[in-house]
């Protein structure tokens, strides 16, 4: 009675290999269907959630390159310093405008100079008057000078401290400054006679 028969043996020999076969299928159609659901959800435009990752950041990188503020090329400072260093050459002769207010200086001394006038007065009149007035055009010119390379130097500390001044701006700035000093203590001796002044009458 407990003895089995070949036949039975064959039987349970042929159907324990088909369990796990139904345990693959199982399995492969269950992931057939995710995969199916994938398939599904992209067909419908949803995207995945590594590219929606992907895109966030790309959208973030955007929007920081859009609100970076542009870094200023000192363009108006450049052309300010220069400005001042040629102004600064002029102060020292007072140039071609000081040469003209000191001959149409010269020229209306001589219109309201009596001849019967003493010999100091004509001298004030034709030649003091003129270098008086070529002194303070320069005066002028290195007054200006002045003021334009310092406003250059200090630029940066008002309204751009984070902005950094090119070495050559500050060089032709203080280039300025210094033309600027030199041209305006050369005005104060000029008009003060300390220079060229008035030759004596007697």
């Amino acid at each position: 009675m407990g003895t089995k028969t070949e036949d039975e043996t064959a039987a349970e020999a042929a159907a324990k290999p088909a369990e796990p076969e139904a345990a693959d299928t199982g399995a492969t159609g269950a992931t057939g269907d995710k995969d199916a659901v994938k398939v599904e959800k992209t067909a419908d435009g949803e995207a995945p959630a590594e590219d929606a990752v992907e895109d966030d950041d790309a959208d973030e990188l955007v929007v920081v390159d859009e609100v970076a503020p542009a870094k200023s090329t000192g363009v108006f400072q450049g052309a300010a310093a220069v400005v001042s260093a040629a102004l600064g050459v002029i102060g020292l002769s007072g140039g071609w405008l000081g040469t003209v207010a000191a001959a149409r200086s010269n020229i209306v001394g001589q219109l309201e100079t009596k001849q019967s006038a003493s010999v100091a007065d004509q001298i004030q009149a034709l030649y003091g008057d003129s270098w008086h007035v070529t002194a303070l055009i320069a005066g002028a010119f290195a007054l200006t000078a002045l003021v334009v390379g310092f406003v250059v130097l200090v630029r940066p500390a008002f309204g751009a401290p984070d902005q950094v001044q090119a070495p050559w701006i500050k060089s032709v700035a203080w280039a300025g400054v210094a033309l600027g000093v030199i041209g305006l203590l050369l005005a104060i001796a000029k008009y003060s006679d300390l220079i060229y002044g008035l030759p004596s009458a007697s």
